[in-house]
C-alpha cells in the first residue's frame, strides 16, 4: 500500500469551485478520502473494495 503522503490527490469533476468536496487517493489495497479544505488534516482510509461497495451503493449499482 502507498503512504498517504505520496498519494495523487483528485476530487470529483462534479465539484463545483467553492471548495466544499472531499479529496480521493488510491493506496493500492485501500482509498483515502480527506477534507479537500484542510488537505493537512486527518484522512479517511478504507479497504479498496469498501470503497467499491460504498461507491456502487451511492450510485444505486449495488453490487453486493
Amino acid at each position: 500500500m502507498k503512504r498517504v503522503d505520496d498519494a495523487a490527490w483528485f476530487k470529483s469533476s462534479y465539484s463545483n469551485g467553492n471548495g466544499n468536496c472531499v479529496e480521493v487517493a488510491n493506496l493500492g489495497t485501500a482509498v483515502a478520502v480527506r477534507d479537500s479544505k484542510v488537505q493537512a488534516g486527518p484522512v479517511l482510509t478504507c479497504a479498496a473494495g469498501g470503497w467499491r461497495a460504498f461507491i456502487g451503493n451511492v450510485a444505486g449499482d449495488d453490487e453486493r
